[in-house]
């Protein structure tokens, strides 16, 4: 058995909003949360985090549009992802001055505004997610069409939406 830190990223120098996670006070450096992994267990770990760091995006740069409301995120594969700031659960409503603001964290696999302590998961960001399952569920119930617009003003003219009839089986 080892007792080592339960992260995919083991013996990798991972940087933590400016520090290097050795030299912080939490479970990185031996201290507090260890668990105990057989050597099958840790070699499977280190070998989804390598795999990881190969295959989920991840972040190179972050930067914020007051113009256009939109966060632009460069990703060390090239591509570009671009959202504007307020379909975010933790960035809705939030200023212009407080989004402005980005740290990329966890080896490019977050983004962090410190004014707002708010962080996101880049690959579920990049996968559309922006926010918890009731945040998306109640964004996709506010999504109107003009088809959407006129059977709402056509259920209003008939009274209402009709009532479900219980039926005996």
């Amino acid at each position: 058995m080892r007792n080592v830190p339960l992260s995919p990223f083991h013996g990798e120098r991972v940087r933590v909003r400016g520090k290097s996670a050795s030299s912080t006070n939490s479970c990185w450096n031996g201290s507090e949360f260890m668990g105990e992994l057989t050597d099958e267990e840790f070699k499977a770990a280190e070998a989804r985090g390598r795999k990881m760091l190969e295959t989920e995006p991840r972040a190179s740069a972050a930067r914020y549009d007051r113009a256009t409301g939109r966060v632009t995120v460069d990703l060390m594969n090239g591509c570009t992802y671009i959202f504007p700031a307020h379909l975010i659960q933790d960035l809705n409503g939030a200023d212009d001055d407080d989004l402005e603001i980005i740290e990329i964290d966890g080896m490019g696999f977050n983004l962090h505004w410190p004014r707002l302590d708010a962080d996101l998961y880049v690959p579920r960001l990049v996968a559309g997610i922006f926010g918890t399952k009731a945040y998306m569920a109640s964004l996709a119930g506010r999504a109107t069409s003009p088809a959407k617009a006129a059977a709402a003003r056509a259920n209003g003219l008939k009274g209402g939406r009709p009532r479900k009839i219980a039926t005996k089986a």
